[in-house]
């Protein structure tokens, strides 16, 4: 740990044994400081200490003060949710802390502090899900629950994340019945009522996230009209390029460029000619994808740098070939379901 998370959680301790303070503000003094030390972590090592800091933070609670205990409770499922792991048990212990904080904030909380609750139960049991631990339909319903209160008027932004994250879980669950164009188009307008809210300028990094998982949305469906849906998914990655920068957002604006590398390669140079092939859109993508794998390999993301090396090599097969068949998806490594956040 760094000189900065040292003195924080001596503070942090310091607080907790003082006389003077009872034990419910030594308890909110912790989850203060807990906080701090989650909003921007240098580490996962941060993480886990605002993890230990609520749970010292509960332990101190008294019994009567359920709804700080459900806050505490609350705020320690969000530091739960970012630890990275290669299981499931802290996410399982987020779902069962959020449950737990659900029970008091229905009855005692504020409006906002149970939609905030719903949306991280949500993505957690999102995550779940994606692991066999949870139901996506549970995901769905609490960001549905959540949406009661975050309207578009009057919480844009959260307005506009619950979008994306129910766009996400419809694209996430298996396209193998006959509902799934059903659900490829609810997502493609959760997407599209996101961007109604929210702009590049006063919500950028929303503004591009939608964008970017729109072209996503539109650039895998299932559709009779896939050269139309990949000219949509082009703009929709050109506007989230807007606020994703090399300079500023290095690995996100990889992620998209390679997404766009993938439009590029199933689109036709001429959409009013396919026959005439893409030679020029394929030596496009190919560059874009040697830009992503430099920015991937420079960050240290080795498995990404990989996939855009392999898609490389298959774009160069093709640009050899004269009988390149447009039209087909390839697999770049990036999520059909784009991304989800908090």
């Amino acid at each position: 740990m760094g000189i900065g998370v040292e003195e924080q959680v001596n503070a942090a301790l310091a607080a907790a044994e003082a006389e003077t303070a009872s034990p419910a503000e030594r308890a909110e003094m912790l989850m203060e400081i807990a906080i701090g030390l989650q909003v921007r972590p240098k580490s996962p090592r941060e993480l886990s200490v605002a993890v230990e800091l609520y749970e010292r933070a509960l332990a101190l609670c008294p019994p009567e003060q359920s709804l700080l205990a459900a806050r505490i409770r609350a705020r320690a499922a969000t530091a739960l949710q970012a630890l990275p792991e290669a299981g499931t048990s802290s996410l399982e212990k987020a779902r069962d802390l959020l449950t737990e904080s659900l029970r008091v904030i229905r009855s005692d909380g504020a409006p906002e502090e149970l939609a905030e609750i719903e949306m991280n139960l949500g993505l957690v049991l999102q995550s779940l899900a994606g692991a066999g631990r949870a139901r996506i339909t549970d995901a769905i319903a609490a960001y549905q629950r959540a949406l009661r209160t975050f309207d578009r008027a009057r919480f844009p932004k959260e307005f506009a994340i619950l979008q994306n994250n129910l766009a996400t879980a419809f694209l996430s669950i298996p396209f193998t019945d006959e509902r799934a164009k059903m659900r490829e188009a609810l997502a493609v307008q959760a997407f599209e009522d996101g961007l109604k809210v929210v702009d590049f300028i006063d919500h950028p990094a929303e503004y591009a996230m939608l964008q970017n998982n729109l072209g996503n949305a539109l650039q895998y469906a299932s559709s009779s009209h896939s050269v139309e849906n990949n000219l949509r998914a082009l703009e929709a990655y050109d506007e989230a390029l807007k606020v994703r920068t090399r300079e500023a957002m290095p690995e996100a604006y990889a992620n998209t460029i390679a997404n766009k590398a993938n439009c590029l390669w199933n689109l036709p140079d001429d959409p009013g000619n396919p026959e005439a092939g893409n030679r020029q859109n394929l030596a496009a993508a190919a560059a874009l994808l040697a830009e992503a794998r430099e920015i991937f390999n420079a960050a240290g993301e080795q498995e990404k740098a990989r996939l855009m090396a392999e898609a490389l090599d298959q774009i160069t097969r093709e640009s050899l070939s004269s009988s390149h068949a447009s039209g087909t998806a390839r697999a770049n490594g990036h999520q059909r379901e784009g991304e989800q956040v908090q």
